[in-house]
């Protein structure tokens, strides 16, 4: 715009001193003040050339350098970004590269109680999954989440592409998008309990589909407790929280509840976190927790990929409600193996088809079941279960002990509620407390009612 002003400047200037210079000439004629007149005239003409010229010169080389650094500094951003991604540095996005990215977060994959998340396909063609977490309660949530994932790199755990904070808004999280949705959709049967969030793709895994996803779940825990820099607790392992790929690979996510600990700290005191049904018992102790914890979720996980079944359901009778009854898979497992009928507790759609290793089978079954000991110190570490898994090892026979269910995070629903009378927890852990044990014994709790999820 303003070399466009300059150029219609130049050209009425020179059109004024030439008409000035023909009126010259008529009313002057040829005499000295029209030619002192006339050269004046030429001389600004052609200095006004000049300048143009001189100006034109120097635009070319301003956009020439202009090019040049943009073109500079795109190279240098790609590079930046590249150098991003193969340092496993999460990248910023602002809200509205999300928007667009989302279509307006229009394509909802999954929701839970504090997330919502989205697919979208970002600038640079990759396909991501959104995570949105609302509300001004969660920045912790969101904070665990990153400092537990951001660093950590393996095949087996969802890589962490870049973030968004959205002042007093939504916080998001942009990871890599696994196409086939998450294992509670591929073990349990399509139109149960176990499945009805499922509107992705799901099925029926195959037996040595399903032991690989045990060992790739093993790993993936292995590296977070002895593997990353500061031992990371994920306090949240269960079928909803672990992808499949495309490749049938699982890959283990969902780190907003996670914990970091120092290499020398045993265990940590926190507030409860996780989902019932998975929790260890010594939360209600109140004792601290470890990564002992997670291995206790991951037995309670082994074991629904065995059995195609949630571990705590309710056995309904007709229509006579007070008549229903709760049913404890691992007991069920337990109970089968000491019986050498262990086959028995698969996943029917499995027996049908055929192709169940009675000798992988028994295998996991020990794996599970000493990943669920009451006792934490009983409990294998993840690298234990990773040689255990992979056959490197012997498997021993669990001890046989007493299997007890404290729910301590059950609440009454109305008919279906057993037991109104049930203790609280304090009373639990004060009897727990009071019991005295062996120092050899095998510590048990007392059985308390088990709600549904």
């Amino acid at each position: 715009m303003e070399d466009k002003k300059i150029n219609i400047m130049a050209v009425l200037s020179i059109t004024a001193l030439i008409m000035f210079i023909i009126i010259a000439r008529v009313s002057l004629k040829l005499s000295r003040a029209f030619f002192l007149i006339a050269g004046a005239g030429v001389a600004i003409i052609l200095a006004v050339f000049a300048c143009l010229l001189i100006r034109r010169r120097y635009n070319d080389r301003r956009k020439l350098l202009e090019t040049k650094m943009v073109t500079e500094g795109r190279e240098l951003r790609i590079e930046y970004s590249f150098l991003r991604k193969v340092a496993g540095v999460p990248t910023k996005f602002r809200p509205g590269e999300l928007e667009e990215a989302t279509n307006n977060f229009g394509v909802l994959l999954g929701k839970g109680s504090s997330a919502s998340v989205f697919k979208g396909i970002i600038s640079d063609g990759t396909c991501v999954a959104v995570k949105r977490i609302e509300g001004e309660e969660r920045r912790e949530e969101f904070r665990s989440e990153v400092a537990a994932i951001a660093s950590a790199q393996h095949v087996n755990l969802v890589r962490l592409l870049g973030y968004c904070c959205v002042p007093g808004g939504p916080r998001y999280l942009v990871y890599d998008f696994i196409p086939n949705g998450s294992l509670d959709c591929w073990i349990f049967p399509a139109g149960g309990r176990g499945s009805s969030n499922c509107n992705r793709p799901s099925g029926c895994l195959s037996w040595d589909l399903r032991y690989k996803v045990a060992i790739d779940v093993a790993k993936a825990l292995s590296y977070l407790h002895h593997d990353c820099r500061s031992r990371i607790l994920h306090l949240d392992v269960k079928p909803e929280n672990i992808l499949i790929d495309e490749k049938y690979r699982a890959i283990v996510a969902d780190f907003g509840l996670s914990k970091l600990m120092g290499k020398d700290e045993s265990r940590v005191v926190t507030t409860i976190r996780g989902t019932k049904g998975y929790l260890a018992p010594e939360w209600l102790l109140e004792n601290g927790i470890s990564e002992k914890s997670d291995i206790y979720s991951y037995g309670m996980v082994l074991l629904e990929i065995i059995g195609g079944q949630r571990n705590i359901c309710l056995i309904e009778n007709g229509r006579d409600r007070s008549k229903s009854k709760w049913q404890y898979f691992p007991k069920i497992v337990n109970e089968k193996m000491r019986e050498g009928r262990v086959m028995e507790v698969v996943d029917h759609r499995l027996i049908e088809s055929g192709g169940v290793d009675e000798k992988e089978l028994k295998r996991v079954v020990y794996v599970a079941l000493w990943c669920i000991q009451e006792r934490a110190r009983l409990r294998p570490s993840m690298p234990s279960v990773v040689e255990m898994l992979e056959g490197r090892v012997t498997v021993d026979e669990p001890p046989d002990t007493q299997m007890s269910i404290v729910d301590f995070l059950s609440v009454d629903e109305g008919p279906r509620a057993i037991g109104r009378n049930r203790p609280n927890i304090i009373t639990l852990a004060t009897q727990v407390d009071s019991r005295n044990y062996p120092p050899s014994s095998t510590c048990s709790y007392p059985i308390s009612i088990v709600s549904p999820r």
